[in-house]
């Protein structure tokens, strides 16, 4: 049954695109094949439970890929670093791997797109969030240039002489 659902949702999905594109009588005797077709779907229940996979997911939602701390040093052979061992009963291991491989690695880790990382600090903080008036932000004008909202967020004007703090127009 799964195997026919996804067909026709897959198949759909097909057809409306090439239609979208003046493509389906080109594509549609392609089309036509490929729905009489019997698809096999492989499904196999997830590896562990539904609290598993929470926690697993949630290491990339709160934790970086390797701390400075675990980095133990950095050469042109490669870079060492601390590891777990799972195989040795969780311990604590240092491992050396070249440049490219550790680099190869840890983009392993990057969140794909549209993931965001939950953040304690900076910008994205709660406590900014908190912060955040948006009736204060209403209240800028439309029409702020570049150099007016750079002032405006760090009381920084690009237009002020830093020697004789006066303001010259933008036209000088």
């Amino acid at each position: 049954m799964l195997g026919v659902v996804f067909r026709g949702k897959l198949l759909g999905i097909l057809k409306r695109q090439l239609s979208s594109q003046q493509k389906l009588k080109e594509y549609q005797q392609l089309l036509d094949l490929l729905w009489k077709k019997n698809w096999v779907i492989d499904c196999e229940p997830p590896f562990g439970s539904p609290q598993h996979i929470v926690k697993y997911l949630g290491q990339y939602t709160h934790r970086v890929a390797i701390s400075n701390q675990r980095i133990q040093n950095v050469d042109k052979d490669g870079v060492t670093f601390q590891m777990k061992d799972y195989a040795d009963q969780g311990r604590q291991k240092f491992t050396h791997l070249p440049g490219v491989e550790f680099l190869h690695r840890f983009s392993l880790h990057i969140l794909p797109k549209r993931f965001v990382r939950i953040r304690y600090f900076g910008i994205l903080s709660s406590k900014i969030k908190k912060s955040f008036n948006p009736e204060k932000e209403k209240a800028v004008p439309a029409k702020e240039t570049s150099q007016d909202r750079l002032k405006r967020i760090t009381q920084f004007d690009v237009y002020q002489c830093p020697f004789c703090k006066k303001r010259k127009d933008a036209g000088y």
